[in-house]
């Protein structure tokens, strides 16, 4: 997903509508349906949107610059596919001045302002050279981060300190290192600095980011170690979802990412069925008559797509709740103003749902959708324990911008809320019940501190 994202996105509201509302396509017939024709400002994102001869063109905007970004293909009935598969949808409230816009493969909407013509900016050439790229990279920082008071960083200081070593020869390669000394006190994994293959990111001290590596490492460690007696285990999503029956009568399920479960290129409709079939094949009426128990192991999740945790969360409950609302930055000049946080809800599935008690299994490298899902069974009805460490600590969608010369830059402007606003951005969601999670000394002793503090508390309950 590139249209002002990367591994989630969306947020948006019709005018005047209740808190996670959505404009409705007007029941009249396509000639009297609103055109969606025009162009259309984002509260909040930085973006302008214009849709034209049934294609939709992305404009990335700033106070001091407008930069193209994503195109993409009109499907017709407001819906367009980007390059990457991703499918847009936007939809017109009556009166035609107001639409909201979102992401298959994102949970939420955002709102869109009709305005009449592109920012001045966008319709004339793009400012170029070493000291455009650096402004448009601090503005877009300055307009959109939500954290700079949270971590403690003076962003005008910082660019009094770096714009002047650029200058008209400054490099690329000295130019990213600028960027990259720039972001690195933020230590957030949401943060990255892109030219070309070579990518600066940073996660939170103390953290590992997760990696294939990583990920290979654990599993055939848990497999070994914790699964040796398990009565049934298979493996989903290529290989991205595990579960197993544990002796105990527990059941353990291990999502190592909310991406990559069908193959690449495919539409996101693809991947929500490969978990569908998972759910479908482990979750079954028999199934959840007896378990006793069900942990959920995210200490090593990528992230990737929210929806696909929420479609989990939804073979979870009985009960309709608010897994948790998002919000934006909107006003470039002040942080602390946001778009109007939209309520995000996990219905009950139409299909067998566990609501016995579970634990979640967490840690420094549980990171983005892994930890919207984690936010998604706090309050989930039930008995829901985590144990481990805290999470990496970033939950919003990433906002992706161009940079003049070719270069790019990835941050976040969102937050997710709990129900009584609070955000868990930079610290992560704590455990009730804190073990070491994949040490070296953990590894050495042939340990899981956490797995087996997971299988005696849901024992005892």
């Amino acid at each position: 997903m590139r249209i002002a994202t990367a591994t989630a996105v969306v947020l948006a509201l019709a005018a005047g509508a209740a808190p996670g509302a959505v404009a409705k396509e007007h029941p009249a017939t396509d000639k009297e349906r609103p055109t969606l024709d025009g162009y259309w400002r984002m509260d909040g994102y930085g973006t302008v949107v214009a849709l034209r001869n049934g294609n939709l063109q992305e404009y990335q905007t700033t106070s001091v610059s407008c930069l193209k970004g994503d195109a993409a293909r009109g499907m017709g009935a407001g819906r367009y596919r980007t390059e990457d598969g991703d499918v847009i949808t936007v939809r017109a409230a009556p009166g035609g001045d107001r639409a909201s816009l979102s992401f298959d493969s994102s949970v939420g909407h955002r709102a869109l302002r009709r305005v009449q013509a592109l920012p001045d900016d966008c319709t004339r050439p793009a400012p170029k050279g070493p000291r455009a790229a650096f402004d448009v990279f601090w503005q877009s920082f300055a307009e959109n981060y939500p954290f700079f008071a949270a971590k403690g960083i003076d962003w005008d200081a910082v660019r009094d300190t770096y714009r002047p070593q650029v200058h008209a020869d400054t490099t690329r390669k000295e130019l990213f290192s600028i960027f990259s000394k720039m972001v690195k006190p933020l230590h957030d994994a949401h943060v990255a600095v892109m030219d070309g293959d070579r990518v600066y990111a940073e996660v939170r001290p103390g953290t590992v980011r997760p990696s294939k590596e990583l990920d290979a490492k654990v599993k055939k460690f848990i497999e070994r170690r914790d699964l040796k007696h398990a009565t049934y285990r298979e493996d989903f999503a290529g290989g991205r979802i595990t579960y197993a029956d544990l002796p105990g009568g527990q059941g353990y399920l291990r999502i190592s990412g909310f991406a990559g479960y069908a193959p690449q290129g495919a539409p996101f409709a693809a991947h929500l069925a490969e978990l569908d079939r998972a759910l479908d094949t482990v979750l079954t009426k028999e199934r959840t008559r007896r378990l006793k128990g069900l942990l959920i192991d995210l200490r090593v999740n990528g992230g990737g797509s929210d929806v696909l945790g929420i479609r989990i969360a939804e073979r979870l409950t009985d009960t309709p709740y608010v897994a948790y609302a998002k919000r934006a930055r909107n006003d470039p000049a002040d942080p602390g103003k946001h778009t109007r946080p939209e309520p995000i809800r996990v219905r009950p599935a139409d299909a067998p749902r566990y609501t016995g008690p579970i634990a979640v299994l967490t840690g420094g490298s549980t990171v983005s959708a892994g930890e919207t899902f984690t936010q998604a069974l706090m309050d989930r009805p039930g008995r829901t324990v985590r144990v481990g460490q805290a999470t990496q600590g970033v939950f919003s969608d990433v906002l992706a911008r161009n940079l003049p010369g070719g270069m790019a830059v990835w941050l976040p402007n969102e937050e997710f809320l709990t129900r009584t606003g609070r955000t868990f951005d930079g610290t992560g969601i704590p455990p009730h019940l804190r073990e070491p999670v994949f040490t070296e000394e953990e590894f050495a002793k042939n340990r899981d501190s956490a797995f087996d503090r997971a299988v005696r508390v849901l024992a005892a309950r």
